[in-house]
């Protein structure tokens, strides 16, 4: 759709909608009318683009939808017989995890101890361009590469030193390649090498990126110390002898602690799904394709072909990298509270990713479902989750908001059939960076952490980071439980922020 004129969305419920396409199933919307209102043109546009393009079956926008490159981060897309590498953008597996500890809120009121595990933690995971924290854990590239291409197994987190209990709570703790097998992933990420060895690879600094297991990165990533809040309806349910104790189940303990990280798959995934949007703009100039919508970001291969092969092989070792990486988070997250507070112990609720794209299976059939800045959410008794923990009440699914408005817990609910099983990641961005940058007061949103008494790591929180460069969070979550998606089952109020900083608070 080559227009600069905004798609109209038509109302079908107080907080769903639909965007009408020609001779195709139309863009199902999910949000709030304010939500609905606030959606810029771009990424309505984009939408467009996503669902007139070769092999898409369907697109659905969730309420943090904003404009993203060639695709809207807050879409999901899904097609029987095409993989397109925008819908699941640059930083592949970008995900989420919680760790919950045995540790009571009022432990941590003290500055002073919530300042010593700032320092405990970023002695261990470091943040921004750093590469290497003092007290981090040190990794061969041999056993890193290992992990991206088994996944993570017992023997890999026994010997990372990863609590093994800690995979059934992984979204998918093992992928394998194009071909269902973990020898087409070595074989590919030794042709990558080859190819760096010899020149023909834009991979930039492989040895650098393949180290940076184990660190936040800068942007959108962070890690947050958490005190969790089941919400009243979730502690009437627990006392329920007839419902299953959602709150038990995932892992939750009402007023203690917890820690949120958002981190993806850093520089590694990045040079891979960058390396393959290059590839595939090349092949379209060499076969003389047109770009859908006229973008090149919307490039695409048809299953089965080489291409889409590769690109696949590559998402997975990106993804694999993620997981890992948000395992070892935890794993010296843990040790850090352990550090400062002898005798914590700490379980993983979930780790689940939201830029990524896997095989599915709707309504007895087979789809790719591509999730950009969108959370899988599968309810109770769905058939994928038969055989893990929560088989009885669907998977949490964890949606950060902002550090002073909360983030959340939620549940998936029957209604998210309807939206490929798929919720918003998170509150979704209002301003783009730059314009958060120009127009928001350092001295103000600096204020506003103090008098929240939430602590950070840096001098200046980053202002393209603040919450008012964020959409309003309650909105958008009552947006999902309106329109019948998902529920709250907790939220969770931050104590302290780590996040990228170049002028660290000491």
């Amino acid at each position: 759709m080559e227009t600069s004129e905004r798609p109209c969305i038509v109302p079908t419920g107080v907080a769903t909608g639909e965007i009408r396409v020609s001779h195709r199933s139309p863009i199902r919307v999910y949000g709030t009318e304010k939500i609905r209102n606030e959606l810029d043109s771009t990424t309505l546009i984009q939408a467009c683009n996503m669902r007139n393009s070769p092999g898409v079956e369907g697109v659905v926008l969730t309420p943090d939808a904003h404009a993203g490159y060639g695709a809207p981060i807050g879409c999901v897309m899904g097609s029987p017989s095409h993989i397109y590498p925008g819908p699941v953008g640059v930083d592949v597996n970008c995900s989420m995890s919680l760790l919950q500890l045995n540790l009571p809120a009022e432990a941590i009121e003290e500055k002073p101890l919530r300042r010593a595990l700032i320092k405990s933690i970023t002695s261990r995971i470091p943040v921004g361009f750093a590469r290497h924290a003092p007290n981090g854990r040190k990794i061969s590239n041999e056993l890193i590469e290992r992990a991206l291409v088994e996944g993570i197994t017992d023997t890999i987190c026994q010997e990372m030193n990863i609590p093994q209990e800690w995979i059934c709570r992984c979204e998918d703790a093992v992928r394998t390649g194009h071909d269902g097998t973990t020898d087409s992933l070595g074989l590919r990420l030794e042709r990558i090498k080859a190819q760096i060895s010899q020149g023909k690879s834009s991979f930039k600094n492989y040895e650098v990126k393949i180290q940076q297991i184990g660190s936040y990165g800068g942007g959108n990533h962070f890690g947050e110390c958490e005190i969790v809040r089941l919400t009243e309806a979730e502690k009437d349910a627990a006392n329920d002898p007839e419902k299953p104790n959602v709150a038990k189940t995932f892992g939750l303990i009402d007023g203690n602690v917890a820690f949120l990280s958002h981190c993806g798959s850093r520089g590694f995934g990045n040079e891979l799904a960058r390396a393959q949007f290059t590839l595939l703009k090349n092949k379209f100039t060499e076969w003389g394709i047109p770009f859908p919508g006229n973008d090149p970001q919307l490039v695409y291969a048809p299953l089965g072909t080489p291409e889409a092969d590769d690109y696949l092989d590559d998402m997975t070792l990106g993804a694999n990298f993620a997981t890992l990486n948000h395992l070892i988070i935890n794993s010296l997250v843990l040790e850090a509270f352990q550090e400062t507070i002898p005798g914590i112990t700490g379980v993983l609720v979930y780790y689940i990713s939201h830029n990524i794209a896997r095989k599915e299976i709707i309504d007895g059939r087979t789809l790719w479902i591509h999730r950009k800045g969108a959370t899988r959410a599968y309810p109770a008794n769905h058939f994928s989750l038969k055989n893990t923990p929560f088989a009885r009440t669907g998977h949490p699914i964890l949606l950060p908001g902002n550090p002073q408005g909360g983030s959340a817990v939620m549940m998936a609910l029957e209604g998210a059939k309807d939206s490929y099983y798929s919720i918003n990641h998170g509150a979704g961005r209002a301003m783009g960076r730059k314009v958060a940058a120009k127009t928001l007061d350092q001295q103000e949103v600096d204020r506003d952490f103090v008098n929240a008494d939430i602590l950070v790591n840096c001098r200046n929180y980053p202002l393209d980071e603040a919450p008012k460069a964020y959409k309003d969070f309650n909105e958008v979550l009552r947006s999902v439980e309106l329109a019948g998606l998902a529920r709250s089952v907790a939220r969770l109020n931050a104590k302290f922020v780590i996040k990228d900083s170049s002028r660290p608070d000491d």
